[in-house]
């Protein structure tokens, strides 16, 4: 099985506690998702408490035009406020283990996404790979970099607990 790496840095004019607070936050996902994913939150295992090691979160996820997955993560490290964990336990992915890190940096945090996936059907999950998934995983991510710059750099942080 190939294993891919995707790792991703960027500034934020914030507080360490305020990343914290938006980004250990499941419900705040959906808002830096593309909306072309039509990405919905189904469950999160005692959301009132905020992100712990064990928590569950299951949603459904449009993965082509067309197409819904559902996708079950389990929350599996927890290093208030410095870092979480979440790894994929049912959908898309064979694999799916993604670190989030924060690090206090003059005048802001830095953050580091991290992502280390598979896909399944060996060759032919190869191929889907270089034509599109890849390409659609770092999409993702260029469009998160976007939203969390116009998010944070106009002060429009709203975190919120519940839905």
């Amino acid at each position: 099985m190939k294993i891919y790496h995707l790792k991703r840095k960027q500034f934020l004019p914030i507080t360490l506690e305020e990343a914290w607070r938006f980004f250990s936050t499941p419900r705040n996902l959906a808002r830096i998702t593309p909306a072309y994913m039509n990405f919905k939150i189904l469950y999160v295992s005692a959301e009132e408490k905020g992100v712990y090691a064990g928590q569950i979160i299951r949603y459904v996820v449009n993965i082509l035009p067309g197409i819904n997955v559902g996708w079950v993560t389990e929350i599996t490290h927890v290093h208030a406020p410095y870092r979480f964990i979440d790894e994929q336990r049912f959908g898309p992915y064979a694999m799916w283990h993604h670190q989030h890190h924060f690090e206090e940096v003059p005048g802001g945090v830095e953050m580091t996404d991290e992502v280390n996936y598979a896909i399944p059907f060996g060759f032919i999950g190869r191929m889907a790979n270089w034509l599109f998934v890849g390409r659609k995983v770092n999409a993702i991510f260029d469009y998160r970099y976007t939203v969390l710059e116009k998010l944070f750099t106009k002060n429009e942080l709203v975190v919120k607990r519940s839905a």
